[in-house]
């Protein structure tokens, strides 16, 4: 079995936000969508066992992500582990993702020692409340500027929804001024808690062009750079793909083939947004659904109405797991293209 190079690590289920957006599969409480079961999250010695064989299937680069990841009690230990026994490649950082609520000035210390790119997540300024329950974009500013001062690679993580579209610019400006180094944009995909929420939340053709284009403008004004979180169907660009130099938009997706997923509990994703369930970091060949693996590591996902398109070689049509969540079916088209004709 050959593994990406690149593991997430989800410490655990808790989180201190609401968002509406939230597409971890566990959030998810609709009976006619895919169920996800909590397990037991593992413990410090547990994690410390799953990053040796991690380290000895081959993996190089760790992320790491929750719920919300400050709040696993072990989160320092396993970051110490990571770099301490030197198991993954030392040269590269370790990625965080956080909503920021509870970062303090201990967390900050740690992530400078270790070389941790911190990933901030801005989801709006007058919609923050909203989109998360908590009114703390100023905060999450706030340690964009720590991180800043600090020398600590940051990336201001913005999922872009129907609500907080009208304030994309200021919410992306924002996060620039006050220390990001680069910008993630995500579109909203409807998952988890987020599948509740899909009308409001959803983007039309028309706003998912116009994010594109906020950020290219925010990007060349501030000549800083961004990237596109989620795969995007080549044939919604209007503008097409080449026309965005500061924005990097990808259209193939990595689950099984350059990344993959490991729960609180231990049990192995092909990607953060999956409802599935393949193996267990503890089974003997980890991954025990090797159909559905072998589904997103050989790019046998493709819909059938996609296959006589003249970019069948460099997009996969939207996210799969976003299609199979709504429709049943990982062939079926990414939602987000029932916005334009697509036959």
């Amino acid at each position: 079995m050959r593994f990406p190079k690149t593991i997430v690590l989800e410490l655990t289920y808790k989180c201190n936000h609401k968002c509406l957006f939230c597409s971890c599969p566990w959030e998810n409480d609709l009976d006619d969508f895919p169920k996800y079961e909590k397990g037991t999250e593992l413990n410090l010695a547990q994690w410390k066992q799953a990053l040796d064989i991690l380290a000895k299937c081959g993996i190089k680069n760790v992320s790491i992500s929750g719920g919300e990841a400050l709040l696993k009690p072990e989160l320092m230990e396993i970051i110490d582990y990571i770099r301490e026994k030197n198991i993954f490649n030392k040269g590269s950082s370790i990625v965080l993702i956080s909503n920021g609520l509870t970062m303090n000035e201990d967390f900050l210390a740690t992530f400078k020692k270790y070389n941790v790119h911190l990933s901030l997540s801005l989801p709006g300024l007058e919609t923050f409340k909203t989109h998360t329950g908590h009114d703390n974009a100023k905060g999450v500013l706030y340690w964009l500027g720590r991180a800043k001062e600090e020398g600590i690679a940051t990336t201001v993580n913005v999922t872009v929804t129907n609500i907080n579209y009208y304030e994309l610019y200021e919410t992306i400006a924002h996060g620039l001024i006050a220390g990001a180094d680069t910008v993630l944009l995500n579109r909203f995909l409807i998952g988890g808690r987020g599948i509740r929420y899909r009308d409001e939340l959803s983007l039309n053709n028309e706003q998912l062009n116009g994010m594109l284009d906020t950020a290219e403008i925010v990007l060349t004004k501030s000549k800083r750079w961004g990237a596109i979180g989620t795969e995007y169907p080549l044939c919604i660009i209007s503008r097409g793909k080449d026309y965005y130099k500061r924005l990097s938009i990808g259209s193939l997706c990595a689950a099984g083939k350059l990344f993959f997923v490991i729960d609180p509990s231990g049990f192995i994703r092909v990607c953060n947004h999956s409802p599935y369930k393949v193996g267990h970091i503890f089974d003997n060949d980890i991954i025990t659904d090797k159909d559905y693996w072998n589904t997103f590591a050989n790019r046998n996902y493709l819909p059938k109405s996609c296959l006589n398109c003249n970019d069948i070689n460099s997009c996969d049509c939207g996210c799969r797991e976003t299609a199979s969540i709504v429709s049943g079916s990982l062939f079926s088209k990414d939602p987000c293209l029932k916005c334009i004709k697509h036959e």
